[in-house]
């Protein structure tokens, strides 16, 4: 998802929360060190990533992340909410924002369709659809 539409969702969350006097809570989540990537299938390539390696792929997940909560909240800050803000890292993306929606009791899930644009902006990204195909809260998909 690209910076922009990630922007877009979180103004959009935060403004509605706002205005219904709701809780908000951002996640962002964090994949898992992809450790059949570029070379086949891990072990069975012989590529086993490094203590060091997890170690890096994992502190850059903590920045990154702390990046995106830090920026939802200011957004917060700007128009008088506070927002529980969550990192969920080594998941997948749909099923941990799944997950976090039932656990908490959310009522709706705010989220971005995509970074996409052009004619591939007319198809839904592929976590925004595992969410809307397999969750149980109502999605409000931002464009």
């Amino acid at each position: 998802m690209d910076r922009m539409s990630r922007e877009k969702a979180l103004s959009m969350g935060i403004a509605l929360a706002k205005a219904l006097n709701a809780k908000a809570t951002v996640i962002t989540v964090t994949e898992p060190l992809p450790v059949d990537y570029p070379y086949g299938s891990g072990h069975v390539s012989g590529w086993i990533p490094s203590q060091e390696e997890f170690d890096r792929f994992d502190a850059a997940c903590k920045e990154s992340a702390g990046k995106v909560l830090d920026e939802a909240r200011a957004m917060a800050e700007q128009i008088g909410i506070s927002a529980e803000l969550l990192h969920v890292p080594n998941a997948y993306p749909a099923a941990a924002i799944i997950e976090t929606a039932k656990s908490r009791g959310c009522d709706l899930i705010v989220m971005a369709s995509h970074g996409r644009r052009g004619l591939r902006k007319l198809l839904l990204g592929s976590q925004t659809s595992k969410v809307l195909a397999d969750g149980s809260v109502p999605v409000l998909v931002v464009w």
